[in-house]
């Protein structure tokens, strides 16, 4: 089941055990049993604080397993075979339940711990969703810190009943106490702070409590975490609010064009930005959403950022870096079916879609790889281009004709998703050569029409925007208000790029650094 080398790491992984714990299994006859059963026979070995026993409750899901402290009721549980994307879920849960401190604050360890209802949580995974393993260890970890907190994780692939009767058409799916709870990627932070529900007014005040910086970055993504590293550097107060730490790149897969890494995937890069940033003297305020920005009354003053809790922020100088994110068709159905069969990441419910029928509207790159990844998954897919032609590169198109199962529309305006029973049933559209209209039934839309920016709360401020959202900037970062700066996705710089967005950011901090000099001199 494991190679020769991921079982030596994971060895000297369980070397890290320091209480005695238990897999405890659950088989059936199907083959997915003897693999499971193969897995945990390969771990029980590796330490002897692991012990291996059968699960004797007959109600529990099959194949699964529970990783159990010996003498206690702190547990995670797995329905199916937690690799792929899960298998580092996996390895945490065995050091935590362990005994294993984990790398949370002991602030949010507290409030964890402080939570008092008895809560049973249960997620449905895919193995190709890189989002998953976010909420899955997250649940994890809250449920072996507080024992009045129950998860199981499963694989929505293998547990294809339950998916059907629960209607799960998107990953991760989170239920708490056996109703619908939440769906996306949740960081830990995010998931306790929707349990703690009087932690956002908590938030506030620290942060009113806060001194001014001298340069605020707003939004952490690549641009905004270059802005933040190159500021730290300078030796100037830095601090950082983001909404999601990361921003669009950890909703991205495969990231091959980063120079020096020939290949990584969106939420490693995101941990090692997070990492790099922590290097440093950088206040970082997640889960922070900004609403609006009020500039300085005079030169050399402070601007000011309000937040959607309330509190507000101030700052010499502001790096505008709040990111992009996928455009959506705008076309009636698409909001009542999201998750109901529209969806965003072919990566992440691509496997909830098994020999289904699907549709991705957008001939670009980013479809034409969607198609191509949900053909060798799904029954059938329908690709849907606006244009007269696909946009894609050569080389992809040419992979995406040779598949038998893909048809390609051109010219095609999606016009309505249509469904049954409160999910997708199908859509429409209207050849926009003819003027004919079609149906077409399936079960899965997913949109990739390219990105539109994070600047609704900039609307009608006084930041200048382009006819698409867009912050206007010069060669230096400059916005339309001297000292407010903007870099990455958000802004009018062409070709939307993580290593064009890392340089953009520094840029921005570098002017925002001159800026203060130059004022500081006067």
């Amino acid at each position: 089941m494991l190679d020769a080398n991921i079982k030596q790491q994971l060895k000297a992984y369980m070397e890290k055990l320091q209480q005695p714990i238990e897999l405890v299994a659950a088989y059936d006859d199907s083959d997915k049993s003897q693999e499971l059963k193969q897995l945990l026979e390969e771990i029980e070995p590796m330490s002897s604080k692991i012990g291996l026993r059968t699960e004797s409750d007959q109600r529990v899901r099959r194949p699964s397993f529970a990783i159990q402290r010996v003498g206690t009721d702190v547990s995670v549980r797995f329905a199916g075979i937690p690799m792929g994307h899960e298998f580092t879920s996996l390895v945490l849960a065995l050091l935590q339940v362990g005994g294993h401190p984990s790398k949370a604050s002991q602030e949010l360890i507290e409030q964890i711990q402080d939570l008092d209802e008895d809560l049973e949580f249960e997620t449905y995974y895919s193995l190709s969703c890189q989002n998953c393993p976010d909420v899955v260890q997250a649940l994890n970890l809250i449920s072996i810190l507080n024992p009045k907190v129950k998860h199981t994780s499963i694989d929505g692939a293998l547990f294809q009943d339950e998916v059907e009767r629960r209607e799960v058409m998107a990953v991760p799916s989170v239920f708490l106490n056996g109703e619908s709870w939440g769906q996306g990627r949740m960081t830990l932070e995010e998931i306790v702070a929707k349990l703690d529900t009087n932690s956002a007014a908590k938030e506030a005040k620290k942060i009113n409590e806060r001194d001014p910086f001298e340069v605020l970055v707003i939004g952490g993504g690549p641009a905004g975490a270059s802005a933040a590293i190159y500021s730290a550097r300078k030796g100037i107060s830095t601090g950082i609010a983001a909404e999601r730490f990361g921003g669009q790149v950890a909703d991205t897969m495969g990231i091959e064009n980063l120079i020096s890494v020939p290949y990584t995937e969106g939420p490693k890069l995101v941990a090692a930005m997070e990492q790099h940033v922590n290097e440093y003297d950088v206040d970082i305020m997640n889960m922070q959403r900004a609403e609006e920005l009020i500039p300085a009354k005079e030169k050399g003053g402070l601007h000011e950022v309000r937040l959607a809790n309330g509190a507000s922020l101030k700052s010499k100088t502001i790096v505008l870096s709040t990111g992009a994110r996928w455009r959506q068709m705008g076309v009636p159905g698409e909001e009542e079916y999201r998750n109901k069969g529209v969806a965003y990441c072919p990566h992440c419910d691509g496997p909830l879609f098994k020999g289904k029928r699907v549709a991705v509207i957008g001939g670009g790159n980013s479809g034409v790889e969607a198609a191509i990844d949900l053909a060798g998954i799904v029954g059938h897919v329908t690709l849907i281009e606006f244009g007269d032609e696909m946009k894609a590169d050569e080389v992809l198109q040419r992979k995406l004709r040779s598949l038998d199962n893909v048809k390609i529309i051109t010219s095609g305006q999606t016009t309505e998703i249509v469904g049954e029973n409160g999910k997708v049933s199908g859509l429409n559209y209207t050849d926009r050569k003819t003027g004919d209209e079609h149906h077409v039934e399936l079960e899965g839309v997913f949109v990739q029409i390219g990105l539109v920016p994070n600047t609704e709360w900039l609307k009608g401020g006084p930041v200048e925007l382009s006819q698409y959202g867009e912050i206007i900037v010069n060669d230096r970062n400059e916005t339309s208000v001297p000292g407010i700066y903007a870099a990455g996705d958000v802004t009018t710089v062409p070709y939307k790029q993580i290593v064009i967005s890392m340089g953009e950011g520094s840029k921005a901090a570098l002017s925002a650094f001159d800026f203060i000099i130059r004022n500081s001199a006067e």
